[in-house]
């Protein structure tokens, strides 16, 4: 066999509903790679008779190796500091009351306008570089912090630009409908017609979204307006996700469901029709324990309906800078087992497979399999489960990247 590299003496959590063991695990296992995509993988014991003198070979002393961890809801591209609405929550503030007092997402929104190109690169760079050190090989990022054509247009172009100078993937989403800003406050229809209109047909048409997404909640915008806004992303050819039942149950993830929305996220307040509506679309619910910690927040979100209907869950960080700025893939993975109780094999799913789907990449990447791009990652571990169990020490070896080994 002619390959570009082999891994050996190594487990493999191939995280394929095809391999019957949790987590889709092979043990004492071998991966070969050709093209930037993996050309077998299976037990060492089978692996074919290759040219070892000519080909790379790699040992893993007896880690793990795991699909590249994709991070599918992240608010990366940002510029301001929100510390001081932590310390207005710790003294007693709602999350609604900041956000009515011109709080929230605006002041973010106001930082973001008056921001560089060059500035918001460089702080994006450093976020990325911090998930890609845990082990995150795609990651998506949304605008929703300029609420003017300019701004998300230069959000968006960043996002890209960080995707063409990093070995992550970066997947864009278009979240023109974030918050209603403050020169739009008394004309809710007026900024709808403004996303739809005059935003989204220029984000179009410079080519720098793959999804677009809406905040449905009764601080931003109604289902009915959600709709609007999700319907014209779908003519124009873009994947929908929306932001739901995070504070309230509107019923926007029905809604998005009926239209093939790739993901619903938040869903706190999700109860069983929703579930119901998301299991019969194959819609993803997307789960963000960051924001549940960081807002001390108590609705649970609806796991074990999650469960019993069959709907893939995503575990995402929703990294930003009001409600989780908490810049941790990993540190998501065990919040999604203490706070959610998830078990280690759902978190590592919700982050690889199911992160993958939410995406509408999931025929690229997410499991390992012959035929799928060589992202994965090296683990200091001795079971998948440590992934979740542990945070802080750094088990990450190594990572490849489209068959290209990545130094951490």
């Amino acid at each position: 066999m002619s390959w570009d590299q082999v891994w050996i003496d190594v487990n493999v959590a191939t995280m394929s509903p095809s391999v019957s063991a949790p987590y889709g695990a092979i043990t004492d296992a071998a991966i070969a790679v050709k093209g930037g995509k993996i050309a077998w993988v299976g037990p060492r014991s089978e692996l074919p008779e290759f040219d070892v003198l000519s080909t790379p070979v790699y040992r893993g002393k007896g880690g793990w190796i795991t699909p590249g961890l994709i991070d599918a809801h992240t608010h990366l591209v940002f510029a301001g500091s929100r510390a001081n609405e932590f310390e207005l929550r710790l003294q007693g503030a709602s999350y609604e009351e900041i956000a009515r007092s011109g709080g929230g997402i605006i002041s973010t929104v106001k930082a973001c306008r008056e921001a560089s190109e060059a500035e918001l690169f460089e702080l994006g760079r450093k976020r990325l570089n911090a998930l890609a050190k845990e082990g995150v090989t795609t990651v998506e990022i949304k605008s929703g912090y300029g609420l003017d054509t300019e701004t998300e247009l230069k959000l968006l172009r960043v996002a890209r630009e960080l995707g063409k100078h990093h070995h992550v993937d970066v997947k864009t989403t278009f979240l023109g409908a974030h918050a209603i800003p403050p020169e739009y406050k008394d004309d809710v229809e007026g900024y709808v017609d403004l996303v739809i209109n005059e935003m989204l047909p220029a984000v179009i048409e410079a080519g720098l979204a793959d999804a677009a997404d809406v905040f449905c909640e009764n601080i931003a915008f109604s289902v009915e307006q959600t709709e609007r806004v999700l319907s014209a992303a779908k003519k124009a050819g873009l994947d929908i996700k929306l932001h739901a039942e995070q504070l309230s149950n509107l019923g926007g993830s029905v809604m998005a469901a009926k239209l093939g929305a790739k993901s619903v996220d938040h869903i706190e307040y999700l109860d069983e029709d929703g579930i119901i509506a998301l299991s019969k679309s194959g819609t993803c619910a997307t789960l963000l324990p960051g924001a549940f910690y960081f807002l001390r927040e108590t609705q649970m979100p609806p796991i074990e309906l999650l469960r019993k209907h069959k709907v893939p869950m995503v575990l995402a960080s929703d990294y930003n800078p009001g409600s989780s700025p908490l810049c941790s893939s990993l540190l998501m993975l065990n919040m999604g087992c203490t706070l959610f109780r998830l078990t280690p094999e759902e978190a590592l799913a919700g982050m690889t497979r199911n992160a993958a789907k939410a995406l509408g990449i999931e025929d690229k990447v997410g499991v390992l399999e012959v035929g799928m791009q060589a992202d994965f990652c090296l683990w200091d571990i001795t079971t998948p489960a440590e992934l979740s169990y542990t945070y802080g020490v750094g088990a990450c070896v190594d990572v490849v990247k489209n068959g290209h080994l990545v130094h951490q």
